[in-house]
């Protein structure tokens, strides 16, 4: 998630598929971590903040809502700062202000001040920290890209089976203000990973090289609205993240609220994490199947309708062993979801209208990640009956696979569902040719950086 940004990085640049690329790996592990686990394992302390400052669960559910939000929804900021600052400046300041505002959080008197800080300052430094990461790690792999987003994007479950417990740690033996204030300490990391990001040096300018550069690009292109499978993939996705998000952000009080010990209530997202940590890769090995390639827009849909299902299950449990299951389901369903969202987005738009897309669903999906752990907390409070938020949940992320599966089967034509023969093939085809050999690639960029360069660093790919 989140690789909705164009960035106009130094030109004829072949990217050295390893070396310090693996240092700018690490980091980038660490920004993913922080980036996708920090809003769930912050649900650790909502419990105490519902009683210090007399608030409900829907009040206590904004708080990973708005963290979420500006994560999604400062794509195109995020592609302002990049193109005009670079990479690595813009990743300094995005880890100073997300230690900034959890420090700030710990001072704060008012649930609206807790908003502003570990919402929306928060937030927005990890949104300026993940980005950018992605745009390094794909100058710094071309041939092995795969792998390194596969590794980069397991952080989010490795940082959540540590922060969760790490986490309610910190507010037994320091409160929820110590807590916030350590956890700020620890986001200061983002700016040691941010540093590793050394850009790639430009090749000197030789004859009929000098004043060469990149052609100017649109931010977003709104054509990819003309696709039919670009719309129902985004009508899809949108009603998906309503209910995507909200067990994950419960699960641990209601394992409290049945009475289940504080510490083994936060273990539930470490097992949801665990068991996460090796779905992403499996479903994006079997997604990479050649046989299965071609359907990854209905492996994504019963990815969807398997979390669903796991959902309406988990409404069902009524004690800790009957969570424990749940979390175990919930997390294969959501590595898979997590692991063929954007490979599907991919296929149905191509890479060359990648980038726009990606930003554009993303926005799209930032407001229905704003409302649906919240419209889930309302519910709680009017009810006091956990069951009916699982069942809210698990309807809505079975309604979007039923929209992207009909919607796929009759509205969109055949081929659209397919896989793209690969991304470096399509963004350096020559006219006239459907297929290129890898080694052909390579050497056709090294005889024309000038013209194609690009195409060797291309964020396209980076979710």
């Amino acid at each position: 998630m989140g690789g909705a940004v164009v960035d106009d990085g130094p030109t004829g640049i072949m990217a050295p598929d390893g070396g310090w690329g693996w240092a700018v790996l690490f980091g980038c592990f660490v920004i993913t971590g922080f980036s996708y686990a920090f809003p769930k394992a912050v649900s650790v302390f909502f419990k105490e903040l519902m009683r210090e400052f007399g608030i409900g669960y829907s009040d206590s559910a904004w708080i990973s809502s708005i963290l979420l939000a500006m994560l999604y929804g400062t794509g195109p900021l995020c592609s302002v700062c990049v193109n005009r600052f670079g990479c690595r400046p813009v990743m300094l300041v995005g880890g100073l202000l997300a230690s900034l505002g959890m420090v700030a959080a710990s001072f704060c008197t008012s649930i609206v001040q807790i908003y502003l800080t570990t919402g929306v300052l928060t937030g927005l430094g990890l949104a300026l920290n993940f980005q950018p990461s992605l745009i390094m790690l794909n100058r710094y792999f071309s041939q092995r890209r795969p792998l390194a987003n596969g590794l980069a994007a397991a952080g989010s479950p490795v940082f959540l089976c540590a922060l969760s417990p790490l986490g309610q740690l910190l507010q037994d033996q320091y409160g929820w203000r110590g807590g916030f204030l350590i956890l700020g300490g620890m986001l200061l990391n983002c700016c040691v990973c941010a540093a590793l990001m050394r850009p790639l040096e430009p090749p000197r300018a030789g004859a009929g090289q000098a004043g060469t550069g990149r052609p100017a690009q649109r931010l977003l292109d709104l054509s990819v609205f003309r696709d039919c499978g670009f719309v129902i993939y985004a009508l899809a996705a949108s009603i998906m993240v309503l209910g995507l998000f909200v067990p994950p952000v419960f699960v641990v009080s209601y394992a409290k609220d049945l009475a289940v010990p504080d510490t083994q209530a936060a273990f539930l997202l470490t097992v949801l994490g665990f068991i996460d940590i090796f779905a992403r890769p499996t479903a994006g090995f079997v997604a990479g199947l050649q046989r299965v390639r071609p359907y990854s827009v209905y492996l994504f849909s019963f990815a969807m309708f398997f979390n669903g299902v796991a959902d309406l299950g988990g409404s069902t449990a009524s004690d800790y062993g009957g969570l424990v299951v749940f979390c175990i389901f919930f997390g294969i369903s959501y590595g898979m979801v997590g692991a063929l969202q954007f490979e599907v987005l991919m296929a149905i738009v191509g890479t060359q209208k990648f980038s726009s897309a990606i930003g554009l669903v993303l926005l799209l999906e930032a407001v229905a990640v704003l409302i649906g752990p919240p419209s889930g907390g309302k519910l709680l409070d009017a009810t006091h009956v956990y069951k009916y938020v699982f069942i809210l949940a698990g309807t809505e992320v079975l309604s979007s696979s039923l929209v992207l599966l009909l919607g796929n089967a009759f509205c969109v034509g055949k081929g659209k569902g397919r896989a793209p023969t690969g991304v470096e093939e399509e963004l350096s085809k020559p006219p006239g040719e459907l297929r290129v050999d890898s080694r052909e690639v390579e050497c056709f960029l090294k005889g024309g950086p000038e013209k194609n360069g690009e195409a060797a660093h291309s964020p396209e790919t980076s979710v």
